[in-house]
């Protein structure tokens, strides 16, 4: 089987959507399928890699985004497709390439669409008045619906605005993580004591420096708890982004050190391997693959109570792994208990080794493997 994943926000510093492609890619080749990612690049060129083949489209870089890209004519997309003739189609961008699902109905290809996002938590994060957008929200919602065969969710979290809508064609996939790379074996006292920088504990936050991702909450639940609560802790920010600069300055006066945007994969494995707990503070995120790595590291993590992490964390079970807050001195006082009590480690490396991407594939394969007679009853 041919398949084509497009994706927009695809680049050297992107995260999640970046990892989901080359995780999906490198399983369905394996599996004896021809994967080949649609990505926004400098200029059109196709290269091999360990993940399918990659097809680089003409692009824009976003001003002010940290370098994201997006592709700069829907018709060069349109004769990739054409030219390339595949069997089925995904896309990881619910917005911009919303175009993709009818013209490629129109040539006879099955398709699905990820949602990355949640559009109902961006109306009511960033406009004013969030209500009134909310039927701004589900007419987008039932576009999608409507011109791709399945809508995929992660989590329950993603899903809720499409199940509010009784979508026929919606599907809960969630993502795998690799738990090999990401493993508590991995160890090093000596990384752990210069990470430290003399301090007692240590707490990692992975992930973009951007106004969603609402980052300040990490730096904000640090002064409450080194300051006010007396905790010896050293916070380690890995990742980039437009906040970049001004969250340096905001916390000058904090054990905190900015590492910067690192690609090397087992770089960040070996850090979260020996933090003492990791931090997701974004309210809108609806996977998480950086918690999920966490997790499967052996790290505990404290997110957002609004974002979908919490689905992982199993803060009222019997066996937590994590736990969720609300603000800056809910994040601190959680971090500080979980810095203070019995250790979780086991627990978050269990829950972790729930997610695999050989689950998520097999479930995707059995999409793409229905009939488009299912799927158009489905709908």
């Amino acid at each position: 089987m041919k398949i084509l994943h497009i994706a927009n926000f695809y680049g050297p510093k992107s995260g999640g959507i970046k990892t989901t492609i080359h995780d999906l890619g490198k399983r369905y080749e394996a599996a004896g399928h021809e994967f080949t990612f649609v990505v926004p690049g400098i200029n059109l060129s196709k290269t091999k890699t360990p993940y399918g083949t990659a097809l680089y489209l003409p692009s824009i870089e976003i001003p002010f985004s940290g370098g994201y890209r997006i592709f700069r004519r829907r018709r060069e997309i349109k004769q990739a497709i054409v030219t390339m003739k595949p069997d089925r189609i995904e896309c990881s961008d619910r917005f911009t390439l919303l175009f993709v699902g009818p013209f490629a109905r129109r040539m006879g290809i099955q398709t699905l669409v990820f949602s990355h996002e949640t559009l109902t938590g961006l109306f009511g994060k960033f406009l004013p008045a969030p209500k009134t957008f909310q039927r701004l929200a589900d007419w987008h919602n039932r576009r999608l619906a409507r011109a791709f065969d399945y809508v995929i969710a992660t989590t329950r979290f993603a899903s809720k605005e499409f199940e509010r809508l009784s979508t026929r064609n919606l599907r809960l996939i969630p993502l795998g993580v690799d738990s090999n790379t990401f493993n508590p074996n991995r160890y090093k006292s000596e990384l752990r004591k210069k990470l430290l920088n003399g301090k007692e504990h240590l707490i990692i936050h992975c992930g973009r420096l951007s106004p969603e991702k609402d980052p300040h909450l990490s730096i904000e639940a640090l002064e409450i708890l080194t300051k006010e609560m007396g905790v010896s802790a050293q916070l380690v920010v890995i990742g980039g982004g437009p906040l970049s600069e001004k969250l340096k300055s905001n916390s000058a006066h904090l054990p905190v050190s900015f590492t910067g945007y690192i690609a090397n994969v087992e770089l960040i494995a070996d850090i979260f391997s020996v933090a003492d707990l990791s931090l997701a503070p974004g309210p809108l995120e609806t996977f998480c693959l950086s918690a999920l790595e966490s997790l499967s590291s052996g790290t505990p993590v404290v997110a957002n109570s609004r974002s979908a992490v919490g689905e992982f964390l199993g803060e009222k079970s019997t066996n937590p792994c994590g736990a969720t807050a609300s603000d800056s001195y809910e994040f601190a006082v959680k971090i500080k208990a979980i810095l203070e009590g019995k250790s979780l480690r086991k627990a978050a490396r269990a829950k972790a080794l729930e997610f695999t991407w050989e689950k998520t594939m097999n479930n995707l394969l059995t999409l793409h493997n229905t009939s488009r007679v299912e799927v158009a009853q489905a709908a």
